[in-house]
């Protein structure tokens, strides 16, 4: 997992992995969830690794449009 750079200072999200059609996110808490394509949806996906890689805004918006719309809970 790479290190979430966090530059808001204030995120739930502590690391990220992004995949072809995924991203598993680790919280704070070390909960671990995969968002996919099939279940999360296409744009919200490609949405949450741009805001990954920006290092700001995930966490605002898994809580806002994906909360519970992961595929499974890996940790």
């Amino acid at each position: 997992m790479e290190p979430y750079k966090n530059l808001g200072g204030d995120s739930g999200v502590s690391a990220f992995e992004i995949g072809n059609d995924s991203i598993k996110v680790q919280f704070s808490d070390l909960s671990v969830y995969l968002y996919n394509y099939e279940v999360t949806g296409t744009q919200n996906v490609e949405q949450m690794k741009a805001l990954a890689h920006g290092g700001e805004g995930l966490n605002s918006f898994i809580n806002r449009r994906v909360r519970k719309t992961y595929a499974a809970k890996l940790k």
